[in-house]
């Protein structure tokens, strides 16, 4: 059993090989037909890099080698990356979509802002570069908002000499606040008319740039967007996030199925951010519930993770579960663990905060949470 720092990585190992993270399963077994993408390479990089950081080990190491070694081949010659490629090895596209320019940014950001080898620093540095004209152009709202989130990462790492990243991300800011401006309406607080895929990265990445430009408005904006989704995204005190067979669009019913793993890891990332920036305890409940679907306390009272594997279901359909267990869903599950331990330190910085200030009173304290543990 392949377990790192208590997270087990055996399905994550099953589903890669030499050339990087197969896309689908059939049931557990890889699904080769499907190929591979760059968005969940990158996704893999990232938890990984963050992994090692934890606890640095060679077999970790050997995954961030693969996974980092994908984006570099991911390149495209015009600008960007490609997304798509087949068993055969064949890029399928000519470039890669918006938003997994973003997903790859984020993955060599944490390589970049890293202790790892100055070789895995470097090449995360060039590549960086390399796409920043590419990065520039994005039009795709979420690929903004991981750009944003790569940057603040680089930036709360202190990693030097990244001017030009920070200009983009502020750009990027700038165009969600905007887009907000003019979708908003008094029973809408979004930034889109319709609620899609990947929600919560819109006002998690607010967030993120509220802490670096306070003045700017960013921080109302992160907070009332992610309080709508929050409540459109809550029934009966359990998380239901959209539905990607037909979304929400304003006006029109919330598409209540294929609900995916996705959704409810960066509704839990983003409820992190939040909770980190000013303590909050709304934000530890969001946290907590958005956890929780993945242990079966969502719409079909189902469980979709393998523990003793690491493996995640691929979602939550009206008939039942997708029993599929695809790269995109097993690292979703792999990220909420890790996720789950961060807010268990910040939980455990606050309460020892409030123990060395007996003056205060506390009026709420956080609850006992059978897998966030305090």
């Amino acid at each position: 059993m392949s377990i790192h720092d208590g997270i087990v990585l055996d399905h994550l190992d099953r589903m890669t090989d030499s050339t990087g993270l197969i896309q689908h399963a059939i049931y557990s077994v890889p699904r080769r037909e499907s190929g591979y993408t760059t968005d969940d390479n990158a996704r893999a990089l990232r938890l990984c890099a963050r992994l090692w950081r934890q606890e640095p080990d060679d077999r970790m190491l050997s995954r961030i080698t693969t996974y980092l070694s994908f984006l570099e081949h991911a390149r495209c010659p015009v600008r960007g990356f490609h997304n798509f490629l087949s068993y055969q090895r064949d890029w399928l596209d000519a470039t890669g979509c918006g938003d997994c320019q973003g997903q790859a940014i984020r993955a060599l950001a944490e390589v970049l802002g890293s202790q790892l080898a100055n070789g895995y620093r470097e090449l995360a540095r060039e590549l960086i570069e390399s796409v920043l004209p590419a990065l520039a152009d994005l039009r795709s709202l979420r690929a903004q908002a991981y750009v944003i989130l790569a940057w603040g990462h680089l930036w709360k790492t202190d990693v030097k000499d990244i001017d030009s990243l920070e200009s983009v991300a502020w750009s990027a800011a700038e165009r969600l606040l905007d887009c907000y401006r003019r979708s908003q309406r008094p029973d809408w607080q979004w930034f889109e008319s319709r609620l899609t895929y990947a929600n919560a990265v819109l006002p998690q990445a607010l967030f993120i740039a509220a802490q670096r430009w306070p003045e700017e408005g960013f921080l109302n904006v992160a907070e009332e967007s992610f309080a709508f989704l929050d409540r459109v995204t809550t029934s009966e005190n359990i998380f239901w996030p959209i539905g990607n067979s037909d979304w929400y669009p304003r006006g029109e019913p919330k598409s209540l199925y294929d609900q995916q793993p996705v959704e409810a890891v960066m509704m839990a990332d983003a409820a992190l951010t939040a909770f980190d920036q000013n303590r909050d305890e709304k934000y530890l409940t969001i946290f907590c519930r958005a956890h929780d679907w993945f242990h079966g306390e969502n719409s079909l009272h189902e469980p979709l993770v393998d523990s003793e594997s690491g493996a995640c279901c691929d979602g939550l359909e009206s008939s039942g579960l997708n029993r599929n267990q695809g790269a995109e869903s097993t690292l979703a599950f792999l990220w909420a663990i890790v996720h789950n331990r961060e807010m268990q330190l910040l939980v455990n910085d606050r309460l020892s905060a409030a123990a060395s200030t007996p003056d205060t009173k506390q009026t709420h304290e956080p609850r006992a949470h059978p897998y966030l543990i305090i």
